[in-house]
């Protein structure tokens, strides 16, 4: 039988084994001591900026220059597009915590501090539940404010019809 570690981090870091569960391999031993498990910092982007966005006077994640080439990019074949999720969100995954900063555009007429107080306890609590990362920090930078009578800058899908 030999140890074994398993612990959750970010990336392609070595593992030092520090607050990891270290254990023995074979058939007794239990299934969380045999492997390791890593969780990418996309991942951890993903689930914070789902999360951010779940709650009521969010309008929208990133700053105006992001969402601006987020949007050309989301037309631009060959893309993928898929970059929605995470434009807005910036994140730092270690072993066995994380850190999150979101840029954010809430509704007027809604309670900044409300808001901000609203997101953060939802981004900790979706990552913490869904990766066993403790998260040490969520940083909000409120970078707009959209007002109603704002349009989204919907260009039209084609010239001739």
């Amino acid at each position: 039988m030999t140890d074994n570690i398993t612990s959750v981090g970010g990336g392609s870091r070595p593992d030092t084994g520090l607050g990891a569960l270290k254990g023995r391999t074979g058939a007794g031993a239990p299934a969380e001591t045999r492997g390791k498990t890593t969780i990418a910092d996309g991942v951890v982007a993903k689930i914070a900026g789902m999360a951010a966005r779940e709650v009521p006077g969010i309008h929208n994640l990133g700053g105006g220059m992001a969402r601006a080439f987020g949007a050309v990019r989301e037309r631009v074949p060959g893309t993928g597009g898929g970059g929605g999720v995470t434009r807005g969100v910036k994140v730092e995954v270690g072993e066995r915590q994380a850190a999150v900063d979101l840029d954010v555009v809430v509704e007027y007429g809604t309670s900044i501090v409300d808001v901000a107080s609203d997101v953060r306890s939802n981004v900790i609590s979706a990552v913490e539940r869904m990766t066993g990362l403790e998260v040490v920090e969520v940083n909000i930078a409120v970078d707009d404010v959209h007002l109603p009578d704002e349009e989204e800058a919907e260009p039209d899908e084609g010239r001739v019809k």
